[in-house]
């Protein structure tokens, strides 16, 4: 036991008692610039992310010298927003490295928690009206209750011989099924599939796929690797009329949404670009991490900040088309996106 001791209390003897770090940290003592600078986030985000995880952090941690939720917090944010445990992240708020681990397991877990209260898809008929009516603004589509997709977010490959988180381009990964709304808040983040996976079978196998099953109203918008449902719209593979050219140019912009809402947040969470390296931590963990980040994400944006203000410009990559065998084609949605297509962009 004495080495676990010894990291436990590290800090201790880096810096001593006298220290203004761990439980004495002053938020007050910065500038606003340098919190969203170093942080990713303003000031008031900030206090405001403390104060609804106090309580979980405060019941995980029961050492004498506990790390206070500020610091926590903060030590959790410089992770994300960097992707890096760099020892002059620990040096700004006087914790070691293994004390940043530590705080961000702990908001991690505790972001995890407020999910159900951050990410919900209310199919209310008020809540679905207004999406209706949203999402019509962005290009004239109607019925739209969100947009789908799916990405992958890269992670060092586990310790096992486990293929099944290798994705089509090579590399080791965790998958996240993602819907959002026209805004760009999240309705549905499901993070926990591993990368080898096809869209279709996320889909297919997912609590969002049983929750839709009996949607009479509205549909889904998701692009051509998904196979075409009542209550999931795609493109015409081969438009011929300009009704149907029409349709899927205001499906493209329509479904961009989820692309944008994405790109802005691993613009801002650069712990899940790839481009910066993977996630150092198995798939279970990554996954976490990346379902913290989709909460953040959605407070974020509920406490009035904008999504997309941080969205990089990448150049959007073509999808390809789902194969369908015929007899697995679902000729109720064909006719019904046909009704559509006739109905509103003929």
């Amino acid at each position: 036991m004495a080495i676990p001791i010894a990291i436990l209390d590290c800090d201790l003897l880096l810096h001593g008692r006298g220290h203004k770090t761990l439980d004495r940290f002053d938020l007050d003592s910065v500038s606003d610039t340098f919190l969203l600078t170093q942080f990713g986030f303003p000031r008031e985000f900030i206090l405001y992310l403390v104060e609804l995880l106090r309580e979980a952090l405060c019941r995980r941690t029961q050492r004498s010298r506990a790390i206070s939720p500020e610091v926590q917090v903060l030590a959790a944010l410089g992770f994300y927003t960097s992707g890096s445990f760099q020892t002059s992240m620990g040096d700004t708020i006087g914790i070691s490295q293994a004390s940043m681990s530590r705080c961000v397991s702990n908001v991690t877990r505790a972001l995890v928690e407020k999910a159900p209260q951050f990410i919900t898809f209310n199919r209310d008929p008020s809540s679905r009206e207004q999406s209706f009516q949203e999402f019509q603004r962005v290009a004239g589509f109607p019925g739209v209750l969100g947009v789908l997709d799916c990405v992958q977010v890269a992670i060092k490959a586990p310790n096992s011989e486990d293929s099944s988180y290798v994705n089509k381009k090579g590399f080791h990964s965790v998958g996240c099924q993602l819907v959002c709304d026209s805004r760009g808040l999240l309705l549905s983040a499901e993070t926990h599939w591993p990368g080898g996976l096809k869209d279709t079978d996320v889909l297919q196998r997912s609590a969002l796929c049983k929750q839709l099953q009996d949607t009479e109203e509205g549909w889904l918008l998701g692009d051509r690797r998904y196979p075409l449902k009542k209550w999931l719209m795609t493109p015409v593979d081969c438009p011929e009329s300009p009704a149907e050219f029409r349709y899927n140019l205001a499906h493209t912009a329509t479904h961009e949404i989820v692309d944008r809402t994405f790109r802005a947040i691993q613009t801002r969470f650069k712990c899940l670009d790839g481009t910066k390296g993977y996630l150092q931590y198995s798939p279970e963990r990554s996954s976490s991490i990346l379902l913290a980040c989709c909460v953040l994400h959605n407070a974020s944006l509920q406490s009035g900040l904008d999504a997309w203000t941080l969205e990089r410009t990448d150049p959007l990559e073509q999808p390809e088309s789902l194969e369908q065998r015929p007899e697995d084609r679902d000729s109720q949605a064909e006719d019904l996106r046909t009704q559509l297509i006739l109905k509103h962009f003929s």
